[in-house]
């Protein structure tokens, strides 16, 4: 599988970060940056991004737990058995919105130094918590960010200064957001007070509910729903497509095309 590894500096300290290139076709392509989940740097996040490669994108999947040091790899089955508390909540205290949005203006200077990106605004996507990081970005580069979609993003509207729908007011980008139903991390109470702080922006968004599980989108996640999983990417390269300036008629890969 085509990618590259690349350490890029950030005001946190060595960010490891993966890189996925087209393997079809001549750049510049657009760009998308890639916003992990809890579960960490894996070999299904790998097979994602270059997924998102194949579509015609330069991919970046940062490692948003850099700050931690090595870790894992975990298998979330085996995780998702015991206390995942006990072992994903130390990486997972190391970072939040705004740091993940700090360490994004790094991210982006990186991509503006490479020869096969086009143009200057990129989409992005996060998972889990990675949803709310990838908002956060968006609402702290506004001008940087046309598209962000995010999948069972939780905690998208709460009463933390950091929450991602206080950067609503700064957002450029058109937003997707895909909940997944009887989600606690994404109750409806907090749905509606996420799309409110949208709509009083004036934000450009759609927001749907999977007849799904929190996570279904990961292959490697026990609740993993391949039907619902291939919906959700059908509507993330939509977006891309449109917001990013593709042609809409794109071939769009599809799992088995890349496992």
């Amino acid at each position: 599988m085509p990618h590259d590894r690349r350490t890029i500096r950030t005001s946190g300290g060595e960010c490891s970060s993966y890189l996925f290139s087209p393997t079809e076709g001549n750049g510049p392509w657009p760009a998308l940056i890639v916003y992990m989940d809890a579960g960490g740097i894996r070999p299904t996040l790998v097979d994602m991004g270059q997924r998102l490669a194949d579509a015609g994108y330069v991919v970046l999947l940062p490692d948003i737990f850099y700050r931690y040091g090595p870790y894992g790899p975990f298998v979330p089955k085996e995780v998702f058995a015991g206390d995942f508390r006990a072992v994903l909540g130390p990486l997972m205290a190391t970072t939040d919105n705004l740091k993940a949005a700090q360490d994004t203006g790094a991210l982006l200077a990186y991509l503006d130094t490479r020869s096969d990106v086009a143009g200057t605004g990129i989409g992005a996507v996060g998972f889990c918590m990675g949803g709310g990081m990838a908002i956060a970005a968006a609402g702290t580069w506004p001008d940087r960010f046309a598209a962000v979609a995010s999948f069972h993003g939780g905690r998208l509207a709460t009463d933390d200064p950091a929450s991602p729908h206080l950067f609503a007011p700064r957002l450029q980008a058109e937003i997707y957001i895909a909940a997944a139903e009887n989600d606690g991390s994404y109750p409806p109470d907090m749905a509606a007070r996420f799309e409110a702080a949208l709509k009083e922006a004036g934000v450009r968004y759609r927001a749907e509910t999977y007849p799904a599980v929190h996570g279904w989108m990961k292959p490697d996640f026990p609740v993993y729903d391949h039907d619902q999983a291939e919906r959700g990417w059908a509507e993330m390269l939509d977006l891309f497509a449109r917001a990013l300036g593709k042609d809409p008629e794109i071939q769009l890969p599809r799992a088995e095309d890349v496992a």
